[in-house]
């Protein structure tokens, strides 16, 4: 609520309650009047001026009742005893205390009520009918329980209203929260999917361009098929690029483009010695993966062979892929030392950051180290659950 409003609406409640507790107290105080008239008794100045002023001094008093509760309305409570046109004022302060729920406190301000109503019958000399003193303690004690039933229940509701307040702002709390983080996942998956499409084939442009650069000796054929090389290979990133995209901005009810799986592996490997770089595969699976399993695996063969290219152009790159259905899905990627004296790319550093976070959220184990022989393993072992299993499951 607007932080302005609220304090007008605050102000409009007293002045209601207040207004509701004079209007209660008038018709008693009038009524008391008339009696006193009916059995030939003259009002005195107390009556005229002191009761009336009592009562205004008790209503002023209910504006702090909420700083000073049990003060209020104790002093309330006392003062009506000798005003009886503060009996609004007593009945709004009895269900001021009560919306606390505290019954020490809500039985001590009921019994100075009470008490105080036995003693203000003397306080104007009229007669009442023999035999009615059990009226004057049983129609307090009525008027306090029915201020205390209405003080509880609107205590209980307030009670309901700021528990609701608060779940709905800790629900607000963990929607934000909940969004955030699906907006930070979306942005790493959408930062992994643009490193994976565009590092490698760049990474590829950029050997071959090295080439160009640190060889002169290269003959007119070599060179060109160099160059169409660096173009195809733009080409290709532009297209892969455009891909992604269009799968982030394609419409609900459009199928995606078919993404990259494991039956994409040995294009991949036919494309890097394409471009020269000495690749050997193995594969010896033997079932058919998910979509999801299948394009992790390619992920981490197109991870390796990209670095493979960067960091030792030249070297001799062995991809080995194993696994059954039911078991683990092995990849290894494995270069030795390179060769060639090209100047290597500029590496991004988040590759194998990226690459970790994609096996993790596979639910698989990603190691990467130097060798022996100053090569560079990276392997990765996912698990590939039984599809048979998991419908009966």
């Amino acid at each position: 609520m607007n932080t302005d409003v609220a304090p007008r609406l605050g102000g409009r409640r007293q002045t209601w309650r207040l207004t509701a507790a004079a209007a209660v107290g008038v018709p008693v105080w009038l009524n008391t009047g008339v009696l006193l008239r009916w059995q030939g008794h003259e009002p005195g100045s107390w009556f005229l001026v002191g009761d009336p002023l009592v009562a205004l001094g008790c209503l002023t008093a209910l504006v702090w009742r909420r700083r000073f509760p049990l003060a209020v309305a104790m002093t309330v409570a006392i003062a009506s005893t000798a005003s009886t046109s503060a009996t609004g004022a007593v009945l709004l302060a009895l269900v001021s205390i009560s919306t606390r729920r505290r019954p020490v406190e809500i039985g001590a301000v009921v019994l100075a009520f009470v008490t105080g109503a036995q003693f203000s019958v003397g306080l104007y000399p009229i007669q009442s009918p023999p035999g009615s003193w059990w009226l004057q303690l049983v129609l307090p004690v009525l008027a306090a329980g029915i201020a205390v039933a209405v003080g509880a229940a609107i205590g209980a509701r307030r009670v309901e209203v700021r528990s609701l307040r608060a779940r709905a702002r800790s629900a607000e709390r963990e929607q934000a929260a909940r969004a955030a983080q699906a907006r930070a996942l979306e942005r790493n998956r959408i930062a992994r999917e643009m490193h994976d499409v565009l590092a490698h084939r760049i990474s590829l442009v950029a050997m071959q361009a090295g080439v160009l650069d640190h060889r002169g000796d290269l003959a007119a054929e070599e060179s060109r098929v160099l160059i169409r090389g660096i173009a195809d290979g733009s080409h290709q990133a532009l297209e892969e690029l455009r891909d992604v995209l269009g799968v982030l901005r394609a419409d609900p009810g459009r199928p995606e483009p078919p993404q990259p799986s494991l039956d994409r592996i040995p294009e991949l490997a036919a494309e890097a010695r394409s471009l020269g770089v000495d690749v050997a595969l193995t594969c010896t699976v033997t079932g058919e993966p998910s979509d999801a399993l299948g394009r992790t695996c390619y992920r981490i063969v197109q991870e390796g062979l990209t670095n493979a290219a960067k960091h030792a152009p030249g070297a001799h790159v062995h991809l080995a892929l194993e696994g059954t259905a039911g078991d683990m899905l092995r990849v290894s990627v494995r270069n030795s030392r390179g060769t060639a004296s090209i100047a290597p790319p500029p590496a991004s550093g988040f590759g194998l950051l990226g690459l970790s976070e994609r096996v993790t959220l596979a639910g698989g184990q990603l190691d990467h180290r130097p060798t022996t022989d100053n090569g560079y393993l990276l392997t990765a072992q996912l698990p590939w659950p039984n599809r048979h299993s998991e419908k009966r499951a």
